[in-house]
């Protein structure tokens, strides 16, 4: 491989580190050629884009778009692939499921977050930590149960309910 290939490999990693806000470095080596047809239509089919890269170039993608974490490099070493995603834990979902018929692909590091896990153990972290959209509807869902209680009670009885209130308020004035 030249220098101009290496120059077009490295710009086209860093356009898809600028791209997608999450990436997984993973080992599939060992599996053969139908495991990995089959984890790369997983892939397809859960809007996961799956590269296999050189570690070197990799490391200089990194370093163009100012995201050369040491932990990052030092998980880079052997036969490194990329998941590029959306969604935070999809990759994840899909190692965990995919490894039930296989003991591959094998996590090295996630970049998920803003933040990097690092290691095989941080895969069930992953398959857990919710999304940015997940948590925004749990918060939505936790402020308009106290305003869904009171229409309930008010609509459940409401008559008597309502009448008693305004009479309570009436002696007290």
């Amino acid at each position: 491989m030249n220098r101009e290939e290496k120059k077009i490999i490295i710009d086209s990693l860093a356009e898809k580190l600028n791209q997608y806000p999450h990436f997984y470095l993973i080992d599939i080596s060992g599996l053969n050629a139908e495991k990995t047809a089959e984890l790369r239509s997983k892939c397809f089919e859960s809007d996961v884009t799956m590269l296999v890269v050189k570690n070197t170039l990799l490391v200089k993608a990194l370093e163009k778009v100012n995201m050369a974490n040491a932990d990052l490099v030092s998980v880079l070493s052997g036969s490194t692939s990329m998941m590029f995603t959306e969604v935070s834990k999809t990759p994840a979902v899909l190692i965990k499921e995919f490894r039930k018929s296989s003991d591959k692909p094998v996590l090295k590091a996630a970049f998920v977050e803003e933040s990097v896990y690092v290691g095989d153990a941080a895969l069930e972290d992953l398959v857990n930590i919710k999304s940015k959209e997940e948590l925004i509807g749990e918060v939505v869902g936790l402020l308009q149960s106290p305003a869904k209680s009171v229409i309930s009670a008010l609509q459940s009885n409401g008559g008597q309910k309502i009448a008693g209130l305004l009479k309570t308020l009436e002696e007290r004035n």
